[in-house]
């Protein structure tokens, strides 16, 4: 059964094996090569007594079990830096005991600075390596240990400072790469924090946007829902309730009075009114008397049709320049209007009624004053009144202007709605 390989995915294709991956292996192996190519150079090309043979052997045997031992420790001297640096010191310490036996072993003893730099991190005990591993490559190179002349020691010493020097150089590179890739794998780990967290943004945003999305619906419901209460209030219910009256009154007259006739009359153009009107509040258009003229004309035909079915005068004043303002206050004070007198003739038993129309720099007010029987209800009753009263109040306040009323008993009722200006939508 094969095993196959994501090669979309990088930490599949980077994974390692159970020896490593492919540049760990050549690492790994490389020392052990060129230990037994120094053993063979040693062994067939300089020769040597029995004796000698077999402490080259003996050493290159030591050497390379001490090399498998450190691979086979490899998590204790990563976790525990002084272990690296015991066994750096044994490694080289026998490397020089090869070197003193045989020179040639010196193709053997430059991998010790590989060793350095993978067991050892820390600066002082890594140079102290460094230093350890030129001394016993430039003694190889010197043919072995200097004599006791001084230019035997002065060679030496040439030797093994070139040999530091060339090291030195390759170790400034090496620190350099090590850096960056420290550089490089802190910046990976900062954007991989980064990720992480854009993806927790992005999953709570998307939360929120859903919370929102629902609350949006829900509101749009809603007003959509109030929207249509309030219409059905100012358009069927008032003309519904006209019409009873109207049947009401043409039932007590007699028929062939023309009284009655007019009460009928009047039944019908106010349900044909509340039709037109009702048509309108579902799609969302101009009430009819608004379709037709400016707010001060339409607040007149309202009040002229109003006297004409309830009996009782009402008058429609306007103060200010009169100039075009949004449509929503325009149908909010006109529904304001309709709503008022329709109170006036259920409950008022006024003689007159008028309606003050004002446009001030900043406020368009609308006044509806009757000089009725009046009423004594305290504030908060107003505020948590009839559907009427509260549609009124839904209307202006949701221009961010105000509704109040004022009424004493014997002294009239007055409704007064004022509506920032600016408020066109």
């Amino acid at each position: 059964m094969s095993e196959s390989v994501d090669l979309s995915n990088p930490q599949q294709q980077c994974e390692p094996g159970p020896f490593g991956d492919r540049a760990t292996v050549s690492i790994n192996l490389l020392p052990f090569a060129m230990l037994a190519l120094s053993a063979g150079l040693a062994f067939g090309v300089n020769g040597g007594s029995n004796g000698k043979l077999i402490a080259e052997a003996g050493l290159a045997a030591v050497a390379a079990s001490w090399m498998v031992m450190i691979l086979a420790l490899r998590r204790s001297w990563e976790q525990r830096p002084w272990l690296g640096v015991a066994l750096l010191a044994g490694l080289i310490a026998l490397m020089a005991e090869l070197v003193i036996v045989n020179p040639t072993f010196g193709f053997f003893t430059w991998t010790g600075y590989i060793w350095t730099f993978r067991l050892v991190q820390e600066e002082r005990w890594r140079a102290a390596g460094i230093i350890a591993t030129a001394a016993v490559t430039g003694t190889s190179q010197h043919g072995g240990l200097p004599n006791s002349t001084a230019g035997g020691w002065i060679s030496w010493l040439a030797v093994v400072g070139i040999n530091l020097l060339a090291v030195s150089v390759v170790s400034w590179f090496v620190r350099v790469r090590e850096r960056e890739a420290d550089a490089r794998q802190q910046a990976i780990d900062e954007l991989t924090e980064a990720n992480e967290k854009l993806e927790a943004s992005l999953r709570e945003n998307a939360g929120l946007h859903a919370q929102l999305v629902a609350q949006a619906r829900e509101a749009g419901v809603l007003d959509e829902r109030q929207r249509m209460a309030r219409e059905i209030h100012d358009t069927l219910a008032q003309g519904l309730v006209g019409i009873i009256t109207q049947l009401e009154a043409a039932a007590q007259a007699p028929r062939s009075d023309r009284e009655w006739k007019r009460h009928t009359d009047a039944a019908v153009e106010l349900a044909r009114e509340s039709l037109a009107e009702a048509r309108r509040s579902v799609q969302a258009l101009q009430p009819v008397p608004l379709k037709q003229a400016q707010l001060p004309d339409a607040l007149g035909a309202v009040a002229r049709t109003w006297s004409e079915r309830s009996g009782v005068p009402a008058t429609v004043t306007t103060t200010g320049q009169p100039r075009p303002v949004g449509p929503d206050i325009e149908v909010a004070l006109l529904r304001t209007a309709q709503e008022a007198l329709a109170n006036v003739a259920k409950h008022a038993r006024a003689n007159r009624v008028g309606l003050t129309l004002s446009y001030m720099d900043d406020v368009v007010t609308l006044d509806v004053r009757d000089d009725g029987t009046g009423f004594a209800a305290p504030l908060a009753s107003l505020r948590n009144g009839g559907f009427g009263l509260t549609a009124m109040r839904q209307r202006v306040e949701g221009l961010a202007g105000t509704l109040e009323v004022e009424s004493e008993p014997g002294a009239g009722t007055t409704v007064a709605a004022s509506v920032p200006a600016g408020i066109a939508t």
